[in-house]
């Protein structure tokens, strides 16, 4: 019995023996650090407290980048010399980057920020968005990703390692599929981290950060991204629940709001436009072409059905959707054309609206300028609305003297006429995206503990388990079984007792009156009494099993 009482004493003193050597580091002002073009002046905004000193000159000679070629010799020299500026990332100036937090980073670009030349050189087709999260997340500093790639955005979502290198990779990964340089990348890209970033994709999926606020096709999209991503490796749980949480407050605030009701929807504007440039007598009887039966499309052929529009022709790869179209629309009369006599189609038509996913131009200067005028009853000019993100038709075809094209950067015009009813509608919706934002950061933040409590639970099993061990040597290998039964239920109900307070005080389910930074406090309060270092480590385990990956 003395031997279990020492085990409780080894319990108690035993992290006063831990050795706790702490790290020295040299800090300058951030303003001796040299500009990189990864590095936005919002960017810079975040780190301009502290600064490391010669962390680009030391950290970049690290292989990390799985993109990056092996330098030659054998892979065991490799491994070693990965291992070793693993060592030199730990005990370096370098050392800041593994005592972040991981964080929720958003790198996107937008019709806020970006031009339509350079959104549809980023776009990435749906079909690819889980090869695109694998690919993120064999960068080095990124853990979970997420692509939400439509018509007016491309933005890519990421739980980061380390912030400012998480942006950087995500940037160079960026430019590599696209060709974009890095440079024009960062002149239009827009960085968001954290509440800041949830917030964000939170008014996305409620419509308020769309060219026509409200609109509803971007919850569609924004559900599409999970179930695009359930099962990918890298869609995890950070940014699977962000994205679950997007869809509920986008369902909230068109439940709750008026913020859906008129014309909202990329296809509605199209048409809208397309009727704002047409003599308002030639609106019945004006010839319509809508290349592509998808979602848009069929968006596009209900709202000149609803206009009063009866001359309606479709031409798509195949007649199933627009047959399907065709017996939902039984009043009006539509035509349909295999995709391959576009030409023909065009050369009878006023307006012509395109919305496919083609990568190449489907009408070209070339085309475009040996088809027949059309009549001065439509104003003598042929329309193409091109609502295709990347576009459709060439942007030269504007050029030609009886021609008129639009894209959905044109579609701001036709914003324009509701604006003060927007902006009186998108303020209700910010009410019930701010109490939503508080909801997710809880949660999230709720995680941080994870790590602690099983740290903890590992750190008193160990002195439990060795304790154990030298009590049941001490009494002898006659010890009847019962006995020994008895002793170890002691020392395993002990280590239960003395962890129940410290537990309880680091779990975030509701059942007690804590406030989240109380929580967060008694976190880094135990990290420190036991030494667990759970930041750090935790880190560090992340970022060697990459680099041991990408050596295989």
């Amino acid at each position: 019995m003395a031997a279990a009482l020492g085990f409780v004493t080894s319990l108690a003193v035993n992290n006063c023996n831990n050795s706790q050597q702490k790290l020295k580091m040299e800090f300058c002002n951030a303003s001796t650090i040299p500009d990189s073009p990864f590095l936005s002046s919002k960017t810079r905004f975040f780190n301009n407290n502290l600064e490391v000193k010669n962390v680009i000159s030391e950290t970049r000679s690290l292989t990390l980048n799985p993109r990056c070629e092996v330098a030659s010799g054998s892979a065991s020299k490799a491994m070693a010399s990965s291992l070793s500026a693993l060592e030199l990332l730990k005990t370096s100036a370098a050392d800041r980057y593994t005592k972040e937090t991981s964080s929720i980073v958003v790198v996107g670009l937008n019709f806020h920020t970006a031009p339509i030349e350079i959104r549809e050189k980023l776009s990435i087709p749906e079909a690819q968005w889980p090869q695109a999260i694998g690919e993120l997340c064999a960068l080095n500093h990124i853990e979970e990703a997420a692509v939400l790639s439509t018509c007016n955005r491309m933005e890519i979502y990421v739980v980061a390692l380390s912030q400012h290198r998480g942006v950087k990779e995500v940037t160079e990964w960026m430019s590599k599929i696209s060709d974009v340089p890095v440079p024009d990348i960062c002149r239009h890209r827009f960085l968001m981290y954290n509440k800041d970033a949830t917030q964000h994709l939170f008014e996305v999926s409620a419509g308020l950060n769309s060219l026509i606020v409200g609109e509803g096709q971007i919850l569609s999209q924004v559900k599409q991204v999970v179930k695009t991503g359930q099962g990918v490796p890298g869609f995890d749980r950070k940014i699977s629940g962000l994205f679950k949480h997007a869809i509920t407050v986008g369902k909230r605030v068109r439940t709750e709001t008026s913020i859906s009701t008129g014309s909202v929807s990329v296809s509605s504007a199209a048409v809208e436009l397309a009727l704002m440039k047409l003599p308002e007598s030639s609106h019945a009887t004006a010839r319509m072409l809508v290349v592509g039966a998808g979602k848009m499309g069929k968006l596009v052929i209900k709202h000149l059905a609803a206009k009063g529009c009866t001359k309606i022709v479709v031409a798509n790869r195949t007649q199933d959707k627009v047959a399907a179209i065709q017996e939902e629309l039984k009043d009006v009369e539509i035509a349909y054309k295999p995709l391959s006599e576009i030409l023909a189609c065009a050369a009878e038509a006023d307006v012509v609206f395109t919305s496919t996913a083609s990568e190449t131009v489907l009408f070209t200067k070339e085309r475009v300028q040996k088809l027949p005028p059309v009549s001065s009853e439509v104003g003598g000019r042929r329309l193409f609305v091109d609502i295709s993100v990347p576009r459709n038709v060439g942007s030269c075809v504007s050029d030609l003297e009886n021609t008129q094209v639009y894209n959905v950067d044109d579609l701001k015009e036709v914003v324009a006429s509701n604006k003060e009813d927007r902006l009186r509608k998108a303020m209700e919706a910010q009410v019930i995206i701010g109490d939503e934002v508080k909801e997710f950061e809880a949660w999230k933040d709720s995680l941080e503990t994870v790590p602690t409590i099983k740290k903890l639970r590992g750190y008193a099993e160990r002195i439990r388990a060795s304790e154990l061990e030298k009590c049941l040597s001490k009494m002898g290998d006659d010890l009847p079984k019962n006995q020994k039964k008895a002793v170890y239920d002691l020392s395993v109900g002990i280590v239960n007792k003395l962890l129940h307070g410290p537990m309880q005080h680091l779990r975030c389910d509701g059942s007690e009156n804590r406030s989240l930074s109380e929580i967060l406090e008694n976190m880094h309060a135990l990290n420190r009494i036991f030494n667990l270092d759970t930041g750090i480590s935790v880190l560090e385990q992340k970022i060697r099993a990459k680099i041991e990956q990408n050596q295989k």
